[in-house]
């Protein structure tokens, strides 16, 4: 018998082409690069996916501080954390964060589009943001991309 034969191929820590890629955030609104990001890290953009290996690229994220969030979401979008006593609850306007850390705002965004698992606290170490156009990954040569392209 002569039939086609398609084997799936299934990516692992060896086999894995990660490459370093730099994202501009400037003018960017917050949610949409957040989830393009995510997908550049998780390596959703590659033909080799593999949903349980680390096959995503590395990204550095430059210029945080110019991102942008639509409506009002500056004063309305609030994130809450807890510190474990009675009574802990804090919270924080996206203006108070991004006041204190430009960064924050965008790896908070990215981690939670990230499984929340063990892969998922691995693929957030592929994430470096810097607030300025200025980062400290130049060794690495990283592919500078732009997200408007991508799907």
């Amino acid at each position: 018998m002569n039939t086609l034969s398609y084997k799936t191929v299934s990516a692992n820590k060896a086999t894995a082409d990660k490459q370093w890629v730099l994202v501009d955030a400037d003018g960017q609104t917050l949610g949409r690069l957040a989830s393009k990001v995510a997908k550049l890290i998780r390596g959703k953009y590659k033909p080799s996916f593999t949903p349980h290996v680390d096959c995503g690229d590395n990204v550095v994220i430059i210029n945080a501080e110019k991102i942008q969030l639509t409506g009002k979401k500056w004063s309305d979008k609030s994130y809450i954390r807890h510190t474990g006593y009675p009574g802990g609850q804090r919270s924080l306007t996206a203006t108070e964060m991004f006041e204190k850390d430009p960064t924050r705002l965008i790896e908070k965004a990215v981690k939670g589009m990230l499984p929340k698992n063990k892969l998922g606290n691995a693929l957030y170490k592929n994430l470096y943001v810097y607030a300025g156009a200025e980062h400290a990954q130049e060794a690495q040569q990283p592919t500078a991309i732009n997200l408007n392209d991508l799907k």
